[in-house]
């Protein structure tokens, strides 16, 4: 056996060696480069994807401010007649306040003349009026029974309620207090007015969730039978015994 055979082994051992290790980095960094390519190729997609949005977002940005820009002028162009609206609604205003205190005036005169309390097409001192209608907003509290008697005993009854406008009338006056009104169930356990009216059931007058008729108030016998105004104008049920200001209605007298 010649000894040149694992002599010569050697020597070409080491070139081979590195001749791999050379085609193993270069299949990793090919692999590497095409991670790399298809990375970089991702990044660029959703910079382009990216640069559209913020075209499209300034585009919309541009025609937002030409619709601003119209309306401004369209604003501008109308500027006058809504002035003009204004100026004619402040009229209005002042020519409606000025009629009720000519109103007040006469009533007050023609009571100084007939020396009494009352005067023809005028309310009682302490009442007010709208349409024809005389109210009266008690400052003390009752029960709805006492309420509803002492109303009686004035010549008037606990307010009934029929029109929007016998609604926005009472209902901004009696704002931020409750206030009793002379809608009750006690009678027949169906809801209806003090002069025996029926009371046709309207859900965007009540308090969400009411009448409840509601037993455990800790009141005695019965559950809520009487319905008052609450803060906000909307109404409730309580128990009849339970002390609320109250809201007295009567004809204003005419000639």
């Amino acid at each position: 056996m010649s000894v040149s055979g694992p002599s010569r082994f050697r020597r070409w051992l080491f070139p081979g060696l590195t001749a791999l290790l050379i085609l193993v980095l270069i299949v990793a960094l090919g692999a590497t480069n095409s991670k790399t390519s298809s990375r970089l190729w991702s990044v660029e997609k959703s910079l382009s994807n990216l640069t559209g949005s913020m075209n499209n977002a300034q585009q919309l940005t541009k025609d937002t401010a030409k619709d601003v820009q119209r309306l401004k002028f369209a604003v501008e162009g109308n500027k006058d007649q809504l002035i003009s609206v204004s100026e004619a609604l402040k009229q209005l205003s002042a020519l409606d306040n000025i009629k009720r205190t000519v109103e007040t005036l006469k009533c007050s005169l023609e009571r100084i003349i007939s020396n009494s309390s009352t005067s023809a097409g005028c309310c009682p001192l302490g009442w007010e009026k709208s349409a024809f209608s005389c109210y009266l907003f008690s400052k003390t509290t009752l029960s709805w029974h006492e309420a509803r008697d002492w109303c009686n005993g004035h010549e008037s009854h606990l307010v009934i309620l029929v029109t929007d406008n016998d609604w926005d009338f009472v209902t901004s006056h009696s704002a931020g207090a409750f206030y009793w009104v002379g809608l009750t169930d006690e009678r027949t356990g169906r809801w209806e007015w003090v002069n025996q009216t029926p009371y046709i059931m309207n859900r965007r007058r009540w308090k969400p969730g009411q009448p409840d008729s509601w037993t455990g108030h800790g009141l005695g016998h019965g559950d809520e039978d009487c319905a008052h105004l609450h803060h906000d104008g909307r109404l409730n049920d309580l128990h009849c015994s339970t002390r609320l200001r109250f809201i007295c209605q009567r004809h204003s007298q005419r000639t």
